[in-house]
């Protein structure tokens, strides 16, 4: 009879019995010790016997006795239950499972109160750490409770500069999209479409948060561009979020204005298929007439035909590099920049007039 049909938790001590070995080698055997010399097909028979009686480790002992419950828990207002930015979770979750460690993923969808109530309960189960992520870059204050623990912050940031943070080098990004048009030939009429209207800070599905992401990029593509004595011709901005169809009217009323660029930077990838919907639709070919570059690489940047260039997000890799500073609290805190690479795309070409 096991534990789950007996309802009696079963004891390494019977295991042991069952296997005909120490409690401590069944011990060792069961936590995959290497370095005790038991042979293989002991640890075999110590399994087999485990897996005979329904032997349960009890995971709240191994805390009291360790003081680690083999367990980190991230935390993200949208990450986990969006498409857009769960990568980062993949990527946590490699480095995580190397380390033999498991990880709980929570989502708040933004409800502070939800939030705190999560944190708190979490920290009291004596979890091992906790990744603090954000679907977007933005600036956070994680509450108190998380302080109780290893704590690092993933694509986001905090006014407290004694806490770690992993996210994507956005100045870099913005430097690479205009050194890219400048490097195509492009000199002047580069136009910039996403920023915010008047009095807005973001997209009212994300509680109006407003991203760090735009004004880093801007400021690299204004530093690029200044640098060869140029400047963007205009900003244009959309009506609520960086949507496919915000982006659409924000060109739209680009060229309704009488102007006519010879490069945009978009935002974002669903801005610059906004973008290339509506130059189609004014008769304009990309990137024969209008060249058209934009950030984050994912999915949509593979919609158009000819597929944008993208400065893509580095979201895996943030991921695993803040699961590693989790890792390595001995190495005290770091704030890490993490390269937007360059994805495929051939929407860029030299200016025809």
């Amino acid at each position: 009879m096991t534990e789950r049909s007996s309802g009696r938790r079963v004891t390494l001590t019977e295991v042991a019995e069952r296997a005909g070995v120490s409690r401590s080698a069944a011990s060792f055997a069961l936590n995959g010790r290497l370095d005790q010399r038991l042979s293989v097909e002991t640890m075999a028979r110590v399994r087999r016997a485990a897996d005979e009686l329904g032997y349960r480790a009890n995971v709240t002992a191994k805390t009291l006795r360790t003081g680690r419950s083999g367990t980190v828990a991230l935390v993200s207002d949208f990450v986990s239950s969006t498409s857009f930015a769960n990568s980062m979770v993949r990527g946590a979750l490699e480095r995580l499972r190397e380390a033999g460690l498991l990880l709980f993923t929570v989502d708040t969808q933004g409800d502070a109160e939800m939030e705190r109530r999560f944190l708190d309960d979490l920290v009291a189960r004596d979890i091992d750490g906790i990744l603090y992520a954000s679907m977007f870059t933005r600036r956070v204050t994680p509450p108190a409770s998380a302080r109780h623990t290893a704590l690092v912050l993933m694509n986001c940031e905090a006014d407290d500069a004694a806490i770690s943070s992993v996210v994507p080098d956005e100045r870099a990004a913005g430097a690479t999209a205009a050194r890219l048009l400048r490097e195509a030939g492009h000199d002047r009429d580069i136009w910039f479409v996403g920023t915010r209207a008047p009095g807005r800070t973001g997209g009212s599905a994300w509680h109006e948060w407003g991203p760090v992401a735009l004004p880093r990029r801007l400021e690299g593509i204004r530093a690029q561009l200044a640098a060869s004595g140029m400047r963007l011709a205009g900003e244009v901005a959309v009506d609520d979020d960086w949507t496919v169809h915000d982006g659409r009217d924000a060109a739209e009323r680009l060229l309704a204005s009488g102007a006519r660029p010879r490069a945009v930077i978009c935002v974002n990838d669903a801005v610059g298929v906004g973008v290339f919907q509506a130059l189609r639709r004014a008769g304009l070919r990309v990137p024969d007439d209008v060249s058209l570059v934009s950030f984050d690489g994912g999915v949509l940047a593979e919609a158009t035909d000819p597929q944008l260039v993208s400065l893509r997000l580095p979201q895996a890799e943030i991921g695993r590099r803040a699961a590693d500073l989790l890792l390595s609290p001995d190495e005290g805190v770091r704030h890490e920049l993490v390269e937007m690479p360059v994805s495929a795309g051939a929407s860029i070409a030299a200016p025809r007039f």
